[in-house]
């Protein structure tokens, strides 16, 4: 999701879109936050609590829960937002094809130098 405030509606949306992607486990899932106020909110902390998520959130000033987040808007920044552009849907269109592009093709030291969608399919064909 992209907005131009963060609000808590703004964090709750993509939140139940994943709720409904979850599968049925027995033990929780835990999702780890930055401490922003949205992650404070009750609204926020009640949807998690009735779907048995688990929110890890850092102290102020260490940022081990939000780590790999905070490294990929690190590189999205100085790979996308380093341009400026003309209008606010072109920013918006380049963020969305960049993330395909990051999630899908870019290659990742810790997947031993493949892109994501190529180590899923080798992944996959060796546990046949």
């Amino acid at each position: 999701s992209i907005s131009e405030h963060p609000t808590v509606d703004f964090t709750i949306k993509p939140m139940k879109a994943l709720i409904k992607t979850l599968p049925n486990l027995e033990y929780r899932t835990t999702v780890h936050i930055d401490q922003g106020f949205q992650y404070q909110n009750n609204k926020w902390q009640r949807l998690l609590k009735n779907n048995h998520i688990f929110q890890s959130m850092s102290r102020k000033g260490t940022c081990l829960d939000n780590a790999q987040m905070e490294s990929f808007f690190h590189i999205m920044k100085t790979e996308v937002m380093n341009v400026n552009y003309e209008t606010k849907d072109s920013l918006i269109k380049t963020m969305k094809n960049w993330i395909k592009y990051y999630n899908k093709y870019r290659i990742k030291t810790k997947l031993g130098g493949k892109a994501p969608k190529e180590y899923r399919e080798l992944y996959l064909l060796e546990n046949k």
